[in-house]
């Protein structure tokens, strides 16, 4: 287990990407929309708190128009920084906006095999392997659960994916397949059995809650209510827009921006509305559509700069970003891979994101490749080296050492070399062999990425959650499994048509 958690912190170096008076002009247009324009909250929770709060719902469209200074209001409550709590306390992560932290993505639906080669669906134990990697490396930060456990009913799937993570590793979880209240209610109940408690969990939230908007301008009703359900536990609780130029959004990234603005802080605002101080965090992973095709890109220099700007966007607001970073969109680890991956998580670290999402998959969040996964972790390397800049003190300026050699020597046999060495970056996955051993050998990155997946998947065993703990995990699923089915028996005989009395 790595209880060493790698984050960038105290960065050198700094990115200015919107001046003040441009972030004060979204914001502009982003009350504008959410008032004049509206978002669509198909949930008769959601419709309710709105109403009781003053804005203008139509009941019929779902259609919500809340006013500039309610929205602000709301808002304000909202904490700028709060704790995400792990399994193991060691690993629990401040998001007080002087961190950026590293996490997977979610959810792929297939999965390059590590053994074969060959690409097929994702299954649950895909899920716990892929966790199990991820706890034994400390660049990875917190888990989303990176593939779907295609294999499990989906009535029960984002439940068995949770339970999949937290017997497999002791870091934060966050999760973005919770879609319903019943699904909600379950996840608290074992996010609580983790934490010790309601109580316990209120102060250590082990779990967090990500929800994506319906673009444009609009929220998915089951989400909605199962962040209202988290937020009510003390869950943090997140919405991700994934607007896109030319889509589901306007063609101008301005307009994008704005667009996916009202999405996520028109939601954030609900969730203060009811819930007042609970942690929310903004998300975001916009795009641009492919102008020739008007699919989705998943990499390109507006995702870059989305990302960059963005986060400008949530520090306006004082509330922790989760961006979405790496998740290429090339259909393999290759070069397209290595470019989408190292802008998309430069930019985004650059301007302090505190979560970045990604690592691991292909095709635009579609392919899971372990491969990738951990050349995704050297990219986050590099950058980490890069933030920390060049420190200027007496000892880094080496003078002592450098009168001691003079012109022409050698500083490798140097008592300053020995201590300082290790401060030099050095590349696991980078080929910087000679050219005769390249050619002779003929292997390179992704063979020594895979070898290293499969050594850490052989060897690496997590602290293991308390049998007992696995059970309830696992009592809590069947029972709410059970309910469903119930309801769902209980409707279809309500629904069926008597019989007409003969004669």
């Amino acid at each position: 287990m790595a209880d060493k958690i790698k984050s960038i912190t105290n960065p050198k170096l700094k990115l200015h990407i919107l001046t003040p008076e441009e972030v004060g002009q979204i914001h502009t247009a982003t009350l504008d929309i959410i008032e004049n324009v509206g978002v669509r909250f198909p949930s008769r929770a959601a419709l309710d708190i709105w109403e009781e709060n003053g804005a203008s719902v139509n009941q019929e469209t779902s259609i919500v128009k809340a006013p500039g200074a309610l929205i602000e209001a709301a808002l304000k409550n909202a904490p700028p920084a709060y704790s995400l709590s792990a399994r193991n306390t060691e690993q629990d992560l401040s998001l007080d906006g002087n961190h950026v932290f590293l996490g997977t993505d979610g959810c792929g639906v297939e999965v390059i095999d590590i053994e074969t080669g060959q690409r097929r669906r994702s299954a649950w134990q895909d899920v716990a392997d892929i966790a199990r990697v991820a706890d034994c490396l400390e660049e990875i930060a917190f888990h989303w659960v990176a593939v779907s456990a295609q294999d499990c009913p989906p009535e029960r799937r984002g439940l068995e994916e949770l339970r999949a993570v937290w017997e497999s590793s002791t870091k934060h979880v966050q999760t973005e397949s919770i879609y319903s209240a019943r699904e909600a209610q379950a996840a608290v109940e074992m996010a609580a059995m983790i934490a010790g408690g309601r109580e316990a969990l209120h102060q250590r939230p082990v779990l967090s809650i990500m929800q994506c908007t319906a673009p444009p301008l609009g929220q998915d009703g089951g989400s909605l209510e199962a962040a209202l359900i988290a937020a009510e536990a003390g869950l943090p609780v997140g919405f991700m827009t994934m607007a896109a130029c030319l889509t589901t959004g306007p063609a101008s990234m301005a307009g994008t921006l704005a667009v996916g603005n009202a999405e996520v802080i028109s939601a954030l605002a609900l969730i203060q509305l009811a819930h007042p101080g609970t942690p929310v965090f903004y998300a975001a992973a916009q795009t641009a559509s492919d102008p020739r095709t008007g699919a989705y890109t998943g990499g390109g220099p507006e995702d870059f700069l989305f990302g960059a700007a963005t986060n400008v966007l949530a520090d306006f607001y004082d509330i922790p970003l989760s961006m979405g970073s790496f998740a290429t969109g090339a259909k393999e680890p290759n070069w397209q891979a290595g470019v989408d991956n190292s802008l998309s998580t430069f930019m985004a670290s650059v301007v302090m994101s505190d979560m970045l999402l990604g690592v691991g998959l292909l095709h635009g969040s579609r392919i899971w490749s372990y491969e990738q996964m951990l050349m995704d972790c050297e990219i986050f390397n590099i950058i980490h080296k890069m933030m920390g800049g060049i420190p200027i003190n007496e000892e880094t300026l080496a003078l002592d050492t450098i009168r001691a050699i003079g012109p022409g020597g050698n500083f490798l046999a140097q008592k300053h070399t020995r201590k300082h060495m290790r401060d030099l970056f050095l590349p696991e996955f980078m080929d910087r062999r000679p050219y005769n051993e390249w050619e002779e050998k003929g292997d390179g990155a992704r063979d020594w990425a895979r070898a290293r997946a499969q050594q850490i998947l052989a060897a690496h065993q997590p602290d293991p959650l308390d049998p007992r703990l696995s059970a309830e995990l696992k009592r809590i699923i069947a029972s709410k499994e059970a309910i469903r089915n119930l309801r769902t028996t209980q409707n279809t005989a309500g629904a069926h048509p008597r019989a007409k009395p003969s004669g």
